[in-house]
This record gives C-alpha cells, structure tokens and sequence, in this order.
C-alpha cells in the first residue's frame, strides 16, 4: 500500500509510556528516510529503526528494609522467667533463648516444631532433626538417623549436664525450640520474674541477615514466586540485587467496622549483597518486580503504531522515496517501546514516527 491510501489507517495509538525507552532507537529526519534526490513529500516527520534488543516490564513496588518476618516464641515450661535476651541479640545454635526456673530453653535449627517429649524408642522426622543439632554441637557416639537409641541417650545426658540441666538423658517438651538458622531477638512479651505458663508468648525472632517485605494484591502473586531475583532500590538512590525468600497469604482486617477485609500477598525479599544495606537499619526502599521478559525481540517506540482500518495494528514502512503500511503482531509493552512482528519486519527496518 502507497503513501497515497492513508484512508486505511484510522489514528496513531495514543499510548504514552515512558520515554526513556525511545532514546534506544536512532530517530532519522526525512532526508535520511529516503534515497537521494527523491522527493520528501509525503514522508512522516521522524522515523526511527526496529531494533533487536531485551524488552522487561517491571513493576515498582514500596518495601520496609529490615530484618524480615518476625516469629514468635511460646514457652512449654511451667515457672518463673528467670533471663531474657535483649532485644537486638543473636542467638545461634545450642545457645538459650530465654531460661524459666533457671534452666535455659534452647535454640536449634530446624523447620519441624518441637511437639513431644523424645526419649529411647522414639522414632520419626523430629528425633533426626534434633540428632543432627546434636551432632552438629559437637555430641557424638550415636548414629544419626530417625531412632532415639540408648546411645543417644547416652550423648543427651553429656549435653544436660553442660546446660546445667537434669541429666535424664530425654529431652523435654519445650526444652528446645526450633528455628531455620540462627536468630535475632526482635521483641520481648514478657520480663524476667514473671510467672509464665504453656502457650504463653516469651518473645519473638526475625532473621539476622537484612530482609524487605512488602505487600502486594492478590491480583499481583504471580510477580513473586520464591527464588523471583528483584532489584531493590536504597534511599541514597543505588540499587542491589534482590531474591524472593518467602510468599504467604494474611488478611488485614478493614479500617472501617462495615468494611470487608482484604486479602494481601506478604513477600519476604532477601538481600544477595548484605554489605550494601549495611549502613541502614530500617529503610523505606523501592523494590522492583519483573512482570514480563522477552528476550532478543524486534521492538518499536510504542508512537510508531498505527490502528489500521481494517483492523489490528501497523507501522508505516519507509523505503527510499515512499512507505507503505505493514501489519504487525504486537507482544509485550514496556519502556516506551512495544515487541512487533511480521512480514517485511527486520531489524534496521525504518518505520515512521509522529512529529
């Protein structure tokens, strides 16, 4: 189709993205669009040439720096609170998170709970778990497996007695408390001379590696599936990697009494370089999603298309002296630009822009 057909073509697409993405492409006047000594009668004001590049549309999304997720500890032990860490406190494997009766409760790592007492004959996942901790703070003379034998009875009475504790050789409900790694103590709910009973809240955790939450719709989970790599933007203006660690579901009651409440998707991202969010404590920080990733695509400024008449979008091809209007296959949008495909459609190909 000529230059002289414009009938077939309703309107430029008014769609405005950013246009940053537009300073890809060479933009060329009307000379460079034809060949020498042709007339430029007719020719649109600007063109610009396809480009072969990655195209990301990616969603910016507000965060809290911080330290995660917290957790919350319940004590299993009747007694008195006798020590509380501090706030802030690192608490790694075989160390005491807190003491009831002057006996500490102790930490180690692990993604069961702790839910029965373990003694000889016991069997299962949990009785592994806790022969590996075991193992792993240096008691030995047992196998590690899913069997509490009378040898790692043996190795528990070695552990009581540098705790300080009753040397039964069986581990109490309560005694220990399991967490993925080690901790950092986020806040009390209790002080020490208070009586404290099963199920009551003694403090809560977080992890000790810098972390960003935030909260996206429901509509918006699919942005971050766990191990999504992000990029999160700082207050002083730089960026760092980011890496979804966790994705759960809450509700979040409504302000107003007749409202409905509102389901959210809480994200945990984890920071790859923690020297970058050293200096940083808490922070309000930008994280950016990837909605879309098209790679090694043919794209267009998004100003370059054309709604043709009868139907579906085009571009109007300039060769030499004269251009004609080529249908396209529209992918995905992002940057100002716009993925298309079709016959006649390469790259260096130039197309026309608006003025």
């Amino acid at each position: 189709m000529t230059r002289k057909r414009r009938g077939r073509v309703v309107a430029v697409v008014l769609v405005v993205l950013a246009a940053g993405g537009a300073a890809a492409f060479v933009l060329l006047g009307r000379g460079e669009a034809q060949e020498s000594g042709e007339p430029d009668a007719g020719l649109p004001p600007n063109t610009a040439e396809v480009a072969l590049r990655t195209l990301r549309d990616t969603q910016e999304v507000d965060g809290e720096l911080g330290y995660g997720t917290t957790t919350s500890v319940a004590n299993r032990i009747p007694g008195t609170i006798t020590a509380l860490p501090d706030t802030g406190t690192p608490v790694a494997r075989g160390a005491a998170l807190f003491a009831v009766d002057a006996t500490p409760v102790v930490l180690m790592y692990g993604e069961l709970a702790a839910y029965r007492p373990l003694a000889v004959d016991a069997e299962g996942t949990d009785v592994r778990q806790f022969e590996e901790n075991l193992n792993g703070l240096g008691y030995g003379g047992f196998t590690v497996d899913e069997e509490y034998t009378d040898a790692t009875a043996e190795a528990v009475v070695a552990w009581q007695e540098d705790l300080g504790l009753p040397e039964t050789g069986m581990v109490e409900l309560g005694r220990v408390v399991f967490a993925p790694g080690e901790v950092r103590v986020d806040g009390l709910q209790t002080a020490e001379g208070q009586p404290t009973a099963p199920g009551q809240e003694v403090l809560t955790y977080t992890g000790t590696a810098k972390a960003v939450t935030v909260e996206l719709e429901s509509t918006e989970r699919e942005l971050a599936a766990p191990g999504t790599e992000v990029e999160v933007g700082l207050p002083g203006g730089e960026r760092t990697a980011g890496r979804v660690d966790e994705v759960t579901t809450k509700v979040v009651p409504a302000s107003d009494p007749s409202g409905e409440p509102e389901t959210v998707v809480a994200v945990t991202v984890g920071i790859v370089d923690q020297n970058a969010v050293a200096a940083y404590s808490t922070a309000s920080v930008d994280v950016l999603f990837t909605a879309g990733l098209r790679e090694n695509v043919l794209v267009v400024p998004v100003a370059a298309l054309l709604v043709l008449q009868e139907g579906g979008f085009g571009v109007e091809v300039v060769r030499g002296g004269t251009s004609s209007y080529v249908p396209v296959r529209t992918g995905l949008f992002a940057d100002g630009l716009v993925e298309v495909s079709g016959e006649g459609i390469a790259e260096g190909t130039v197309v026309g822009m608006p003025a």
